[in-house]
């Protein structure tokens, strides 16, 4: 067997994969003048590269190692499924344990009447799934007009064409024919950026109403669904007002529109109850799952889907599906994970424990003269940078230079946590100590005093 390891200088390897790998979102023509950091180990919440630097990772991967890195468990759990049954499929009247098994345990975790599973590789995936099956839902129940899906500008679903579309990324959008038809778009509730003289209560009341007012313009017998992260993830940690959700449920339920909950980040513990519905009393007829279903150990997604619509569904051949869903070694992955998550109190220590200690933490860095708000639910939380934060008021310089500046100081730091536009994101493994949360915020607090002094060095200090 021909192990894979370090065993090139950290220059060497930087060449290989500059000459070879292509990087998901990054411009390709900068890994040659400054090269990758090569990971090449990692336990707990923390990382080594080749330069044998620890890193600590609030941002566990990309929002997805809840039980923390080196698990062994994970990983005999893997071996022993590859050679029981390394891989079948689901199709043509076919299935095995592991998928079984992980179908019933997300069904008694899900909440409500959400007990069917249509598994997927991945939450982009996934969402490709749902825009398929909502609108097979509607035109098997005699509405086939009911094909658009509306989401919110900032949001992340994926990055496929037709998850990419649903999300709200105009970045994104700028490439690839992006969005398809049939797909419309409302603005985000962000009250810090966006919310003007209004109180959070009303901003969250005018940003869910105009779901209502998108219905009416576009005709209800149109809309299929409504699709949102509890949360929004990726578009900067976005923690709606408290007015928010039980509008926007209202209106999907008086307005005969399926609502999907986009749980790829907030699932699995993130809030700290299994759910990002739960934590914000949603009632989804379809959720979508991937990252820490399997804390990343393996690719695995799927929609959880509601009684009433996977009757529907099955009335019907849903042509549909992947070579991989439910994929017999993910979903065992999966199963030993979600073991891991319960047996361990991983989700009751977030909710009762670590993640009240890590939001007390997360706040005093409002004291800070950078930080305008910190907003942090669970173990996700942004902070929003300022020059003048009695005005909430933008960087003059481009949105984004001061959040990639803070960036790279933190990276300087060894602390994973990004920047989306100019807001600083963590989202931590579940697993992580008081000390570590002490750790982070130390670095964090650093990084901040050292990218404050980049920035009036720059002479960027400037109000937009």
């Amino acid at each position: 067997m021909q192990p894979i390891t370090n065993h090139l200088p950290t220059a060497e390897l930087q060449a290989l994969d500059a000459a070879h790998h292509m990087h998901p979102f990054s411009t390709q023509s900068g890994f040659k003048t400054k090269g990758a950091r090569v990971i090449t180990g990692a336990k707990g919440v923390m990382l080594r590269d080749s330069e044998g630097q620890e890193i600590l990772d609030a941002m566990a991967g990309l929002w997805c190692v809840n039980i923390g890195y080196g698990r062994d468990e994970l990983a005999e759990v893997a071996a022993r499924q590859m050679r029981e049954l390394p891989y079948y499929n689901t199709f043509f009247m076919t299935t095995h344990v592991p998928a079984i098994a992980l179908a019933k345990r997300l069904a008694d975790l899900a909440p409500g009447d959400l007990n069917h599973v249509f598994y997927a590789g991945s939450g982009s995936e996934a969402n490709d799934t749902n825009l398929r099956m909502v609108r097979t839902y509607w035109a098997e129940k005699g509405h086939p007009n009911k094909q658009i899906v509306i989401s919110r500008w900032n949001a992340y679903h994926g990055s496929s064409v037709g998850s990419g579309s649903l999300g709200g990324m105009k970045g994104m959008h700028q490439q690839g024919g992006m969005p398809i038809p049939g797909i419309a778009h409302i603005d985000q509730p962000n009250w810090w950026s966006e919310g003007g003289d209004m109180s959070p209560e009303e901003f969250g009341l005018e940003r869910a109403r105009q779901l209502e007012a998108k219905i009416d313009e576009l005709g209800e017998d149109n809309v299929a669904a409504f699709i949102a992260e509890p949360v929004q993830g990726a578009g900067g940690v976005i923690v709606a007002p408290d007015t928010y959700w039980p509008e926007i449920s209202r209106i999907c339920r008086e307005r005969n529109i399926l609502l999907i909950a986009d749980e790829v980040i907030c699932g699995f513990g993130r809030t700290g109850e299994w759910f990002g519905s739960q934590k914000l009393n949603i009632t989804p007829d379809i959720m979508t799952i991937a990252k820490g279903l399997s804390s990343g150990y393996q690719p695995i997604g799927g929609s959880i889907v509601s009684d009433e619509v996977a009757e529907v569904i099955g009335n019907c051949e849903f042509n549909h599906g992947y070579t991989y869903s439910g994929h017999p070694v993910a979903s065992a992955v999966a199963l030993e994970n979600l073991r891991i998550l319960d047996e361990e109190g991983i989700v009751d220590r977030v909710r009762n424990d670590t993640g009240p200690y890590l939001a007390e933490k997360f706040q005093s860095l409002t004291d800070h003269p950078m930080v305008g708000e910190a907003k942090i639910v669970g173990m996700m939380g942004s902070i929003a940078l300022t020059p003048d934060k009695s005005a909430r008021a933008p960087f003059e310089a481009e949105a984004g230079t001061v959040g990639y500046m803070t960036r790279e100081r933190c990276f300087a730091n060894n602390l994973i946590m990004r920047h989306v536009g100019d807001r600083m994101i963590i989202s931590p493994p579940l697993v992580i100590s008081k000390d570590e949360i002490d750790t982070l915020i130390d670095r964090a607090w650093q990084s901040l005093d050292e990218g404050m002094a980049a920035v009036k060095d720059a002479g960027l200090w400037k109000a937009g």
